[in-house]
């Protein structure tokens, strides 16, 4: 298993264990149910996304018979979508007085702009390893 696909399993697990407890965490305590965002994000795009980039960049390309096209943007991706996930749901933790609230609103759509590109690197390199590229006559 290449390294990029285990860390993405680890990092997968990590997060729904994570959200787990934060759910717990907000069912014990109404108090804590502004955690939601930080529940939900962990979720989906934790434990779910995570998994699904491990799995699929384990998988589909072995189902194509071919290799992924770019070993370093699956790198590059794995770095961006945790640098990402956990600096949104930082920002979106830390309670915002009014002086904060500008700046931790810019720090957290910088995050989500990082989250957003390593979206972008997964469909590229699945796209370019997926589909073929059209043969020109010799």
């Amino acid at each position: 298993m290449d390294s990029y696909v285990k860390n993405f399993i680890i990092a997968s697990v990590v997060y729904l264990g994570l959200s787990s407890l934060i759910g717990i965490m907000m069912m014990a305590s109404p108090t804590h149910l502004t955690f939601k965002f930080v529940h939900s994000h962990l979720m989906l795009l934790g434990w779910v996304t995570m998994m699904i980039y491990g799995v699929g960049y384990h998988v589909l390309p072995r189902f194509a018979g071919r290799v992924i096209k770019s070993r370093k943007a699956a790198e590059a991706q794995f770095w961006l979508a945790n640098i990402g996930l956990i600096g949104m749901v930082i920002c979106y933790s830390i309670p915002m007085s009014s002086t904060q609230e500008g700046i931790l609103r810019m720090l957290g759509a910088v995050f989500g702009v990082m989250e957003a590109v390593s979206i972008m690197l997964f469909v590229y390199n699945m796209l370019a390893t997926l589909v073929p590229k059209p043969e020109h006559p010799a």
